[in-house]
């Protein structure tokens, strides 16, 4: 345990981050498994559904939770299930 108070007060900021990360990388894989999912049934919207994969994937980008090769990888990866449909 940390003595310092800077050093304290750290801590409790970097778990708030830590959490609200989780929270926001979850919901990003979730719309991302929710694109998936329907292109494999073949049900739902597919167009709005890889909007908001694409759009997920960029705002989790500009956060810094995944690297911006990652998030290009995805994206390609979500448009070429996408165009083989």
């Amino acid at each position: 345990m940390p003595v310092i108070k800077s050093a304290i007060e750290r801590m409790k900021t970097n778990e708030i981050s830590r959490k609200r990360n989780a929270t926001n990388k979850n919901h990003m894989r979730t719309i991302v498994k929710n694109f998936e999912k329907a292109a494999v049934e073949g049900k739902g919207d597919l167009d709005a559904l890889y909007r908001d994969a694409v759009a997920a994937l960029d705002h989790a980008n500009s956060k810094g939770l995944i690297k911006t090769n990652n998030a290009n990888r995805k994206k390609s990866h979500l448009a070429k299930i996408k165009n083989n449909l």
